[in-house]
């Protein structure tokens, strides 16, 4: 292969294509034809890891445009649900508010715009390199009250008044207006995923972590404060089970109502009632239907329906909202 040939360009399932590989029967999907930016040679040479253009696609199978260094001062590329969170979360001008697992920043951004700017967004995650990213993209976007942190958000509860006047982490109890807690999870919603590598025990480890984040979440809002929980998965484990474990661990919380609400209710198995189940908010990209097509017609389909249906379709998400009553 040499630089300005076409080239047909494969995902390789299993991950099991060897590097350097001249041909490969293992499981592949077909993305499109393009044209090779670079020579076989230059790609196998390379000492580190490569960066930049490698295929310039002229015929992909997806018809999605890249948004790649378009106008990156003004806009944020996210999926629908994570742009649901912030306006469901509905910060106000003035207020404090805390995102406790934010990187890369695209709803702490969200955030402050949605307050135009007015007030103060504490953004923490405890890997730097991610913190890093976070203040890049408030620096990009001009927003000047988001202040990132590295720190571990399960540690961010403050016991004892500190007699400094230290502006980050960790913070006395009732110190937020509102809180968003997107926690790390299985993932199993993200998309396009066309493999899963992570074992059952990892898919398990998140519960408990979910757990010690929330239990500081609510320690940290103020009393008739919001707390909204979401997740980037669809285990009933991670997302349902975890909101009925909430409501008899905090008699405090109480659900809320989310606007907007656009995705389904929520999954019966963990012990929610009927109308709990109807307040939350999970985004199933398999419930998408359309009246009278079949899915595997879609050559033969309305342009009205192909519309309709790239308008419904988004990753899987789930999202609670809650608001504390007293401060007990």
């Amino acid at each position: 292969m040499k630089a300005g040939d076409l080239v047909s360009v494969y995902s390789d399932i299993e991950g099991k294509c060897k590097r350097g590989a001249k041909e490969f029967e293992g499981v592949k999907v077909f993305l499109g034809n393009g044209i090779s930016e670079l020579s076989r040679s230059e790609i196998f040479s390379s000492s580190g890891p490569l960066n930049g253009l490698g295929i310039r696609m002229i015929e992909p199978v997806y018809l999605s445009p890249s948004f790649d260094s378009v106008l990156p001062g003004h806009l944020f590329l996210q999926n629908l649900p994570s742009v649901v969170v912030s306006h469901i979360l509905n910060p106000q001008p003035g207020e404090r508010i805390l995102d406790m697992c934010a990187a890369p920043g695209g709803k702490t951004t969200h955030l402050a715009t949605l307050m135009h700017d007015q007030g103060e967004v504490i953004a923490m995650d405890k890997i730097a390199k991610k913190v890093k990213k976070i203040k890049q993209n408030a620096e990009l976007l001009q927003l000047n009250c988001i202040k990132a942190f590295c720190y571990d958000g399960t540690k961010a509860l403050s016991v004892e008044k500190r007699e400094d006047e230290q502006e980050g982490p960790p913070f006395l109890p009732e110190s937020f207006d509102r809180v968003l807690l997107d926690a790390p999870c299985s993932g199993m919603g993200q998309r396009p995923n066309m493999a899963y590598s992570l074992t059952l025990k990892e898919v398990t480890s998140y519960q408990p972590l979910q757990r010690k984040l929330f239990t500081v979440a609510v320690k940290l809002l103020k009393p008739g404060g919001v707390l909204v929980y979401s997740t980037c998965t669809i285990t009933l484990s991670e997302n349902e089970e975890q909101v009925a474990w909430a409501l008899k661990t905090f008699p405090c919380l109480q659900l809320q109502p989310q606007e907007p609400h656009i995705g389904g209710e929520g999954m019966r198995g963990a012990g929610l009632a009927l109308d709990q189940l109807k307040l939350l908010q999970r985004f199933d990209p398999a419930a998408v239907t359309l009246h009278g097509m079949a899915i595997n017609s879609l050559d033969d389909s309305r342009e009205d329906d192909l519309i309709s249906l790239a308008n419904k379709d988004c990753i899987g998400f789930f999202i609670a909202k809650f608001i504390k009553s007293n401060s007990k």
